[in-house]
């Protein structure tokens, strides 16, 4: 009888010992790669098709080599006549100014048989700006044509973009890494083109002195920096006062704010750096009432248009991003197809817009 209960014990010890064996094997694989055909696999809550593409199951995310792009994939896009993919990065999606841009790109497009996808995200953030340059890299886009936040905010990515074999052609405005070609306006030779307008204007009038106020869009961007340098550059040794710089964002609204306190101090002139700073300073001037506020701007739009017809501003120099659009993409598939361009600078030149 002993012997039989001793039996039984053993019996269920080492059935116990059995089921740890088991269990802490089970433990130690959870987190290894397991691909059975035909079965789901679920592996820590990531769900594994039983399908393979070159080996490895679909689904399956490897973890990468690099931190450095953190960014979803954008939908497939057509390659055009040529299998050629352009991604077009500009400062915002929605203003007049880079949907002209746009437009020229785009046209050159057509004409090369290529594709030139105008990466989405609203850019009035950096953030978003910054994931349109990730997503393109991400993409494998075969150039980046693209109007530079800064000269040295995107130096990274892009320098990380030329590894990966990605071309890159500047448009309105570059960064300090060498690229293909650049297409833009001088802006120092246009800013003081504005100031001299508004000055000619002030001086017609009678008015020799006074204080003018400026609205630009931010201290990084090297377009509208060099456009406030010129400006400025037309004033000196004159009896004016050039107040000190406010930036809107390129927001019409903040802007308009911004260009009503210079209203109240008794200002003479305004001058918007761009589109936005060129509407705000327009509808600041056309609040107060009082044309013999002088408003000068860049950029060409419905809106500015109109307030330079009403007489809410004397003019806005007009860019040609419909030709940094087009030149840019020819550019980009020049450098593609293997010809050198030799970072070239090309100046598109401006108009003066007036009534």
């Amino acid at each position: 009888m002993s012997q039989r209960i001793t039996g039984i014990i053993i019996c269920v010890l080492a059935t116990v010992l059995l089921c740890c064996v088991f269990a802490v094997a089970c433990v130690g694989t959870r987190n290894i790669p397991v691909i059975y055909r035909d079965i789901e696999v679920v592996v820590d809550s990531q769900e594994i098709d039983s399908e393979e593409v070159d080996g490895k199951p679909v689904g399956w995310d490897e973890p990468s080599n690099t931190d450095y792009i953190d960014v979803e994939p954008q939908d497939e896009i057509d390659t055009g006549e040529h299998g050629i993919r352009i991604a077009l990065v500009t400062m915002d999606v929605i203003d007049p100014h880079w949907l002209t841009l746009h437009e020229g790109a785009q046209k050159a497009a057509e004409e090369l048989g290529v594709t030139v996808k105008l990466m989405p995200k609203q850019c009035k953030c950096d953030h978003s700006y910054y994931e349109n340059i990730d997503d393109a890299i991400a993409d494998g886009f075969d150039a980046i044509v693209i109007a530079a936040i800064g000269p040295d905010a995107v130096t990274s990515k892009l320098l990380y973009a030329q590894s990966m074999g990605i071309k890159i052609v500047y448009v309105d405005s570059p960064a300090n890494v060498p690229a293909e070609a650049t297409f833009l306006t001088d802006n120092t030779a246009a800013g003081k083109t504005a100031g001299e307008q508004m000055l000619a204007a002030l001086e017609s009038a009678g008015i020799t002195s006074g204080k003018i106020g400026i609205v630009n869009v931010n201290a990084a961007t090297v377009s509208v920096v060099q456009r406030e340098a010129g400006f400025r550059e037309a004033f000196v040794s004159s009896g004016f006062e050039i107040m000190e710089t406010q930036y809107g964002e390129g927001d019409s609204a903040k802007s308009q704010t911004i260009a009503e306190n210079y209203v109240t101090q008794g200002v003479v002139g305004i001058f918007g750096a761009n589109e936005g700073s060129t509407v705000g300073a327009g509808n600041a001037i056309k609040s107060s009432g009082n044309n013999a506020i002088v408003g000068v701007g860049f950029d060409k739009s419905d809106t500015i248009m109109n307030l330079i017809a009403d007489g809410w501003l004397l003019c806005a120099l007009a860019q040609n991003p419909d030709v940094m659009g087009y030149e840019g993409v020819k550019a980009a598939v020049a450098a593609i197809n293997g010809q050198s361009l030799g970072g070239e600078v090309f100046d598109v030149g401006v108009t003066v817009l007036m009534g």
